[in-house]
Formats: C-alpha cells, sequence, structure tokens
C-alpha cells in the first residue's frame, strides 16, 4: 500500500474521532480522515462502534440506573480522580 506524508494514523483517527462526529474538523483534516477511513476496515468499526455508544448512551436517565449502581459508578469516580 502507497502511504503519503499527508495520510492520517489510526492513532490520529482515534484522537480526532470525537471533533469528526462534531463537524468539528478543518475541512483538511476532515479530507485525510475521511481517505484514511476508506481504507482501514479497523477504523470503520471503531467509529461504528462509537456512534453506536453515543445514541445508546444518550439513552441514559438517571432514573434509569439503579440507585446501587449509581453508588458504585460515583464512588469509581471519586476514586479514581483521588488517584
Amino acid at each position: 500500500m502507497e502511504t503519503n506524508a499527508n495520510d492520517m494514523s489510526c492513532k490520529e483517527l482515534v484522537e480526532l474521532v470525537t471533533d469528526f462526529l462534531e463537524g468539528a474538523l478543518s475541512p483538511a483534516d476532515r479530507r485525510r480522515f475521511e481517505l484514511h477511513i476508506v481504507k482501514c476496515d479497523w477504523c470503520k468499526i471503531y467509529i461504528d462502534q462509537i456512534r453506536l455508544t453515543i445514541k445508546v448512551a444518550g439513552k441514559l436517565s438517571e432514573d434509569s440506573i439503579p440507585p446501587r449502581v449509581q453508588s458504585e459508578l460515583l464512588a469509581v469516580f471519586r476514586d479514581w480522580k483521588k488517584g
């Protein structure tokens, strides 16, 4: 496969995926991003997973999470901030 100095790496794509999905990439970066996903099946899968995560997470409400799970999540985040 021929590569170009302007080609986007998978690592760079992962770092920019949120900006891509929000439409916040510059036109040049968006073009590089789109060219990369045409060639990289793994990154296509990754982007689909992120889109699904956003779709599913967007349906969560505080009331839909059992109180025990809420407590556990809050404890994990508090401990994470300490570390």
